[in-house]
């Protein structure tokens, strides 16, 4: 993944979640409800990894369930 496409990703992720009407902060706590001792994350953790574009597909889909949404694969147009 080059940076543009991580920029792209990021700015996709951070849009879905603005416009849920969630912030990060409070998709964090959401998170670590579910989540044993030693997997709990922070902000920061789940930030950086937008940013750097290493943040997991099971994340990905763990945050779009809390703000109401899901993950459709379809075929790109030719």
């Amino acid at each position: 993944m080059d940076a543009e496409q991580i920029v792209e990703m990021r700015n996709e992720i951070k849009s879905y979640i603005v416009k849920s009407g969630w912030t990060l902060t409070d998709i964090v706590k959401e998170m670590n409800k579910t989540r044993g001792e030693q997997e709990q994350t922070t902000t920061q953790n789940i930030s950086n990894k937008l940013t750097r574009g290493t943040i997991k597909y099971r994340a990905c889909k763990e945050i779009a369930s809390i703000i109401g949404c899901s993950i459709i694969w379809e075929p790109s147009p030719k």
